[in-house]
């Protein structure tokens, strides 16, 4: 073989290596991670949105569920997962590691609210305070509407959270402390509106053994958010199909069965309030 064939064989074989390359960094899976707090237990409706999203973006998309909130945070801190739905409160925490990429809209806001739910035979209580001494259930130990705002109530009071109640447990999702409700089991929790809001459409023979004692202000619903090193062309494309999803018939059907009215780009600022809580014990 001539010293010219030899160097046109190897620079076609280079080529060839890029391209195949390049293939596959665009095959590539991207990765989603949920949190407990949505879509537990929806594993068809999870299978038909991933379906959804990698026709558009034409790449395979894999969607990562945990079970605690911390989990979530370990895989963006790790780069393990491009994207998250998280919580506002880990994502007040991971402020300087992610950027916001879209905020769902529930009942024409962006915002959902922390619910105090109480079994119904309690037809008495009325705020977190008349719970002294009872045996009550947080979510997460990360999530704003099961843990912060609680516990934010009860200490503005002047009390201390650490002795208040009786007995604390975590669920580790907020569907599991409308069941501890709902069975008797504790004397009351805080609850994500939405989580609540959503399963009494679904399953009101559950949320009917609870009893909305108090509803807190409202707080910015829980973002989607990017890893800070995501490729602007990615981030682009998974936020423009997000924003873009209640703009045809297949996503308005998805949206529908997530209970939500859409997606929106939102801002850092729909957080501030959920800053000045954690501020209130020391954090971030």
């Amino acid at each position: 073989m001539s010293k010219l064939i030899r160097r046109e064989f190897v620079m076609a074989c280079l080529g060839a290596s890029c391209l195949h390359a390049l293939g596959n960094t665009e095959r590539r899976p991207i990765r989603f991670a949920m949190t407990p707090a949505f879509l537990h237990d929806q594993h068809a409706l999870l299978a038909e949105w991933r379906v959804y999203l990698e026709a558009r973006l034409k790449r395979p998309v894999e969607f990562i569920q945990r079970d605690r909130y911390r989990d979530t945070m370990d895989l963006l801190q790790q780069q393990k997962v491009e994207f998250a739905w998280i919580c506002d409160y880990p994502y007040v925490m991971l402020k300087n590691e992610v950027r916001l990429l879209s905020v769902a809209v529930n009942n024409d806001k962006p915002t959902y609210r922390s619910y105090l739910i109480v079994p119904t035979r309690d037809t008495q209580t009325r705020s977190v305070l008349d719970l002294k001494g009872s045996v009550f259930a947080y979510a997460d130990p990360y999530s704003n509407t099961g843990y912060l705002v609680p516990r934010f109530e009860i200490k503005s009071s002047g009390a201390d959270p650490a002795t208040f109640f009786k007995r604390t447990f975590f669920t580790w999702s907020h569907r599991k402390v409308i069941d501890a409700v709902a069975a008797g089991l504790v004397q009351g929790a805080t609850v994500d509106s939405y989580v609540w809001d959503s399963l009494s459409k679904v399953r009101p023979d559950i949320t009917a053994k609870t009893r909305i004692a108090w509803k807190s202000e409202e707080y910015g619903f829980p973002p989607m958010v990017a890893h800070s090193d995501v490729p602007e062309a990615d981030f682009k494309r998974m936020q423009d199909i997000l924003l873009g999803m209640a703009n045809e018939p297949q996503g308005r059907a998805l949206l529908k069965r997530l209970n939500l009215d859409g997606f929106i780009t939102g801002t850092p600022k729909l957080y501030d309030r959920v800053a000045e809580m954690m501020r209130l014990f020391g954090e971030p």
